[in-house]
């Protein structure tokens, strides 16, 4: 305020561009299904959503090239454009833009989601060959609020970019055609445990609000020290914080809704959400944990280094009980968390940092893109009943369709962490970043539990190759042309980043030296 009017708030519109673009192209999602008739909903939105993640991707491209990475927050400070902002971005970007090609297949998604499962509206809504164009601009919407929560550099932006991210979710996972009341119910699970996880970052901002006065991020970090006698708020609001970022990672014991809400989603749902949410929640993490809480690591990593083990023993074990594919990718994933834990807690001087950050974003790649390629793998084999979802479906497999099968037994190898796979690089590197800080323990539990790992993964692949097919056995369903690309473009960044990583090694290590620490 200045001599009695209020002084209007500085936003860099320039720097917020990509993100603006995709909550803009939602905006306009939300008026076409308002206006547009019902027959050309989908004919328009789906190139909208392709160029508006596109265009924003190559605005982040341009303003990290052209214009060089900002060194101050932009949004008066609520926003963190750096390094690892821009990076994360890209990634987000490109993995929505691979994802929207697998939504495009109208055979996963209800005609009429308000329809009574098995109702006569649902049946004359598929009859009239009905769909729930709505899908695009609830992923649009959550792929900004997904652009959003990494780069908040304030606790009360990061809480409206998780809600944001998440509330398009809880309803994109109860869409499925098939298995209906399955896909509702995880649906509601999601829903009701995000919210609780959701209460807990809330009240914990409060509590650190009430420690320092500030929800400013580099502004909590410079009043640790300095308050004197609110220990207990801080400490209690820390915790609260996590349980709520954790939750959104499926690191244990937080990771209870990961399998149910997997196995329930549509599978491009799930391939979204396996990929772009993980990227963006470790961004989060990475943002309260080290700008925030980084001079309170003495603190807090103990109590990650329990969470980091237990996540990959509860992955690793868990995972080998399962008997539905997608289960067992989920678990998978609950363990690749605790992998990526490993990295955050990979912290120390100012060249630590930047060796653990770069390993982290290079490991969010690899993994994004071998998620999405392994979901969309599953959405092509088909019983009567849609998805061929049990593993004793896939038997033979190998025979049936050795190609398919192929590129599958790849992307499993990737995820264990075979040499020659984006996979190995992105264990290598995270592992190389914690035994430099001095967390030898946490890698040796991380191999072996890879090694275990490696056993529900090898298992399906005996599964498809060394079984004979059931005379029943599943159909594999002829690929539209995205499907198509999304398999050939995640197993081609597979092998190139397994094969010769050099490139986005230097990407990350040059994003990861512009991180706004202090």
């Amino acid at each position: 305020m200045n001599g009695g009017t209020i002084e209007a708030p500085t936003i860099e519109y320039a720097l917020l561009a990509p993100m603006l673009l995709v909550f803009g192209a939602a905006v306009v999602g939300v008026l076409i299904e308002a206006f547009a008739p019902r027959y050309l909903r989908k004919s328009i939105h789906v190139p909208l959503t392709l160029l508006a993640l596109a265009g924003a991707f190559l605005l982040t491209i341009l303003q990290a090239v052209r214009e060089g990475v900002p060194t101050t927050p932009a949004a008066m400070g609520a926003v963190a454009v750096d390094g690892p902002a821009l990076f994360i971005w890209a990634i987000i970007l490109v993995l929505a833009f691979v994802s929207t090609l697998l939504i495009n297949d109208d055979e996963q998604f209800v005609a009429q989601a308000a329809a009574v499962p098995g109702s006569s509206d649902e049946e004359d809504a598929v009859r009239h060959g009905y769909a729930q164009t709505e899908v695009y601009p609830l992923l649009l919407f959550s792929v900004g609020g997904m652009l959003l929560f990494p780069a908040a550099n304030d606790l009360l932006v990061m809480f409206v970019a998780l809600e944001v991210l998440s509330l398009p979710l809880y309803l994109l996972c109860g869409l499925a055609r098939r298995r209906r009341l399955l896909s509702q119910e995880a649906s509601v699970k999601y829903f009701l445990l995000g919210s609780f996880s959701s209460a807990f970052f809330l009240y914990g901002m409060a509590l650190v609000y009430g420690y320092a006065g500030s929800i400013d991020l580099r502004a909590i970090s410079s009043s640790l020290g300095t308050v004197v006698g609110q220990d207990t708020l801080l400490y209690v609001g820390m915790a609260m914080l996590g349980v709520g970022l954790l939750f959104k990672i499926g690191a244990a014991p937080f990771q209870a809704w990961k399998p149910d809400v997997y196995q329930g989603a549509p599978t491009a749902v799930t391939a979204l959400m396996a990929s772009t949410v993980l990227v963006a929640a470790f961004g989060a993490v990475l943002r309260v944990f080290w700008v925030a809480l980084g001079n309170l690591d003495w603190d807090w990593r103990p109590v990650m280094w329990g969470v980091a083990i237990l996540t990959m023993v509860v992955g690793a074990i868990l995972a080998i009980t399962q008997t539905e594919i997608k289960r067992m990718l989920a678990y998978s994933s609950i363990a690749h968390a605790g992998f990526l834990l490993t990295g955050v807690i990979a912290t120390g001087g100012a060249e630590q940092n930047k060796e653990a950050l770069s390993a982290l974003l290079f490991y969010l790649v690899a993994y994004g893109f071998t998620t999405v390629g392994a979901f969309a793998v599953v959405t092509m084999v088909r019983d009567a009943g849609g998805e061929a979802g049990h593993l004793s479906r896939w038997a033979g497999l190998g025979k049936r369709a050795p190609l398919l099968a192929g590129i599958f037994a790849f992307f499993l190898l990737a995820f264990a962490g075979i040499p020659l796979t984006s996979g190995f690089f992105g264990k290598y590197a995270v592992f190389a970043a914690a035994v430099a800080a001095d967390a030898l323990p946490l890698v040796v539990v991380g191999v072996v539990t890879s090694a275990i790992a490696a056993f529900f993964y090898v298992r399906v692949i005996v599964l498809m190759f060394f079984s004979e097919p059931a005379a029943d056995g599943p159909s594999i369903a002829v690929p539209t042309v995205g499907t198509s690309a999304v398999v050939t473009l995640a197993a081609a960044a597979t092998v190139v980043l397994g094969v010769f990583p050099e490139p986005v090694l230097n990407l990350a290590d040059q994003a990861a030296s512009a991180l706004f620490i202090r």
